[in-house]
């Protein structure tokens, strides 16, 4: 991956680089663009001082002025460091039959009161503010010819806008 970036080198001697990221590049979106500190070991997607290993764009620039990448990577990943932590012995457990079980002095009782309901619509824990109050409205109004007397089922334009007859037509 790191092949396939763009490396201007800022100052050599300071050991700073701008890395541009151009694979997964998607029409219309600019190239993500990083700044690469070797010397303080600093990389604009964090990784690099997060993890204390080189991310890619550690290794594109390294590659730009042929720098031995290996350098960066703390001793943390390193065999012996990790052969050191397994190289404790762990004690062996004795026999489960022997083992010394205390007897409980206090029962444990749940709080009922911490439980949750799970019947019914679950309530709202939306704050609301002035924007949720509504205005008083006539009630509802037909969804036809928008007036609060009837509704759309009863409406006298609805035959008249649908285009069908009414009932009475038919009988």
């Amino acid at each position: 991956m790191a092949r396939t970036m763009n490396v201007e080198v800022y100052s050599r001697r300071n050991e700073t680089f701008r890395v541009t990221e151009t694979i997964g590049r998607r029409p219309g979106i600019p190239p993500r663009s990083y700044g690469v500190d070797l010397r303080n070991r600093r990389c604009d997607c964090r990784r690099f001082q997060t993890l204390h290993y080189p991310c890619a764009h550690v290794v594109a620039a390294c590659a730009k002025v042929s720098l031995n990448v290996d350098q960066f990577i703390d001793e943390v990943y390193t065999l012996e460091r990790t052969l050191r932590v397994w190289e404790n012995e762990f004690p062996v457990l004795p026999d489960l039959s022997t083992w010394e079980i205390p007897q409980t002095t206090f029962e444990l009782i749940p709080d009922k009161g911490l439980r949750r309901n799970p019947r019914g619509r679950p309530q709202s824990s939306r704050i609301r503010n002035e924007m949720d109050i509504r205005e008083k409205s006539d009630g509802k109004l037909c969804g036809v010819c928008r007036l609060a007397s009837h509704n759309r089922s009863n409406c006298s334009l609805r035959n008249y806008q649908t285009g069908q007859s009414s009932r009475s037509d038919r009988n």
